[in-house]
């Protein structure tokens, strides 16, 4: 069992925890309309820092989002004493776009982008000795990364956790979900009648995980779990959101839940989702904590931020106010109040659900401990798959082949699969992920089984698909981004793609490193089997740092008895 040992917040409203939460607390949002920022042709609502407070936060060296990572970090382990050299420490950054800002600059050199770069700079400024890892799986990237933390020391194979959740506002994001018609103007209002839409925010949140003595908050479980519906429209009767609250739940009843943190973005489908999932998990009358009103939407960083601040608050034995909610316009039965409300209980949920079909939940508890370790699942490949830019190996056998670059994908789709014509419409990372898990699994030749999850690494994220987007916003006479574009930046996308095809309900995760690491990799592989929900797993490397040049290694995993 993991436990919180320390941690921070830095946005516009504060630098450490404390500040955050008592600003919060006395009701202060950092939200403020925005017109003409980074030239853009409509306006927006979001929570940006000033340029005198990212004059502060600046690390020489390092970009807004590295120096937003490292003075988070900073402040969480100044208070304990770690020796942070120990191979026992895992470093796990949760992030969605990380330095995209980099991309409009024409002078950054080659890779530098690659969010995996920056954790690996991150980690050599600490003397972190082992590898930095990434989670990359949208808006619920920051439950995911406490998830993985805790699996990882729950397994034993790491005693600490550094999980940081960072996001960098810029034009790349808030064009896209202006793309999507997502954004608004106005302060958002999550669950209320009158919402329009999402505000964007950015900050950083740090949380230290270690073994648990019993004390303090403990991270009971987590969930993640995919809705196999839609790319980027929540599942109607929010069956991935449910599956997750109900492998936290266990046998805890709703009774005993002091609060229940939610997404509430303030977007129609999201909220009205969520009302129907929290109804139908029998938790609407658990008093429900909405924080977007006073953040913004601040994405990677949104599930740290977030867990933070509703657990000092339980801790201060209050349920934080919806800000922005007046009146309720979703049909799913929930327990909300723009008013602080009081509570005497200790139990915790926070969940989160995102594009690509994921849902995320974790449970907390001031009152639980763990005697035993958890023994690492031992795991095996059953089959085998290798395809890069003119070679594709299936289980040792070579697959006769006459295209090389995206037209070897293209001939891979025509000969072998042929009935998905979604196909023409992805990006390259996805056209390979797609085409390697539907030879994996015609190589297996069973039935899709719901229970398998799809867990992947990469290098280059969503590289190609990031250069696009840019194209269409860079321009300021013919701006003009593609909904469509910005929906493949998230390179999580590709479970999503899989899940969809082949009715996986169980978790969907994407994780970036600096480098392939094949012993990295199986440690995450097999600490996934400890969700008691997975039978199976396809898993392993996708990377495509351009059209023409790519690799996939995947295999589909299972557990040893």
């Amino acid at each position: 069992m993991a436990r919180i040992l320390s941690s921070n917040i830095i946005s516009p409203l504060g630098s450490t925890a404390e500040q955050n939460y008592q600003a919060v607390k006395s009701g202060c949002s950092a939200l403020t309309r925005f017109e003409g920022k980074w030239n853009l042709p409509m306006p927006f609502a979001g929570s940006l820092f000033t340029d005198k407070q990212k004059e502060e936060l600046h690390v020489e060296g390092f970009t807004d989002f590295e120096s937003l990572v490292v003075h988070s970090v900073s402040d969480a382990i100044s208070q304990l004493d770690m020796d942070l050299s120990s191979n026992r420490i895992a470093l796990i950054i949760s992030t969605t776009k990380g330095n995209m800002e980099l991309l409009s600059q024409p002078l950054a050199q080659d890779e530098e982008e690659y969010i995996g770069t920056a954790a690996k700079r991150i980690a050599n400024y600490f003397g972190i000795t082992t590898e930095p890892i990434v989670v990359c799986n949208a808006c619920i990237s920051g439950v995911a990364a406490q998830i993985l933390g805790q699996r990882l020391i729950d397994s034993g194979l790491y005693d600490y956790a550094i999980v940081v959740g960072a996001e960098s506002i810029s034009k790349f994001i808030v064009s896209g979900f202006q793309a999507f018609n997502a954004v608004t103007d106005e302060i958002c209002r999550p669950f209320d009648i009158e919402r329009l839409g999402l505000n964007l925010g950015e900050g950083a949140g740090t949380l230290i995980l270690g073994k648990s003595d019993g004390e303090g908050w403990n991270l009971v479980r987590g969930a993640i779990r995919n809705d196999a519906y839609h790319l980027s429209a929540p599942h109607p009767q929010g069956e991935g959101y449910l599956s997750a609250l109900k492998a936290i739940m266990g046998d805890y009843q709703s009774e005993e839940i002091a609060t229940l943190g939610v997404h509430g973005t303030a977007t129609m489908y999201n909220d009205q989702m969520e009302s129907v999932a929290i109804q139908r998990a029998g938790l609407f009358l658990v008093p429900v904590t909405s924080l977007k009103g006073y953040y913004g939407h601040t994405m990677g960083a949104a599930g740290v931020i977030e867990t933070i601040l509703t657990l000092k608050a339980t801790t201060d034995g209050l349920v934080l106010g919806a800000r922005g909610f007046e009146d309720i316009g979703v049909s799913g039965k929930i327990n909300i109040s723009p008013l602080h409300r009081s509570t005497n209980k200790n139990l915790v949920i926070k969940t989160l659900s995102g594009f690509g079909g994921c849902n995320g939940s974790v449970l907390y508890s001031q009152s639980w401990s763990m005697d035993k370790q958890i023994a690492t699942p031992k795991i095996y490949p059953t089959h085998t798959l290798k395809i890069t830019s003119d070679t594709v190996i299936i289980d040792d056998n070579k697959l006769e082949t006459t295209a090389n670059g995206k037209q070897l994908l293209k001939e891979l789709y025509k000969s072998q699969i042929g009935d998905y014509p979604k196909f023409y419409k992805m990006d390259a990372l996805t056209r390979l992920a797609f085409v390697a898990s539907e030879l994996m699994l015609k190589a297996e030749g069973s039935e899709p089984c719901s229970h398998r999850a799809v867990i992947l690494f990469n290098r280059s994220s969503s590289i190609v698909a990031d250069k696009k987007f840019m194209e269409t916003i860079k321009d300021e006479e013919n701006h003009y981004p593609s909904p469509s574009a910005f929906l493949y930046t998230l390179p999580n996308l590709t479970t999503g793609e899989i899940a969809i095809r082949n009715h996986y309900n169980a978790e969907t995760s994407f994780y970036i490193l600096h480098e392939k690491n094949t012993e990295l990799m199986e440690q995450i592989l097999s600490v996934s089997f400890m969700d008691e929900q997975t039978t199976s797993i396809l898993g392993g490397w996708i990377d495509c740092p351009d059209e023409e040049h790519f690799e996939a290694e995947l295999s589909i995993y299972t557990k040893l008895n």
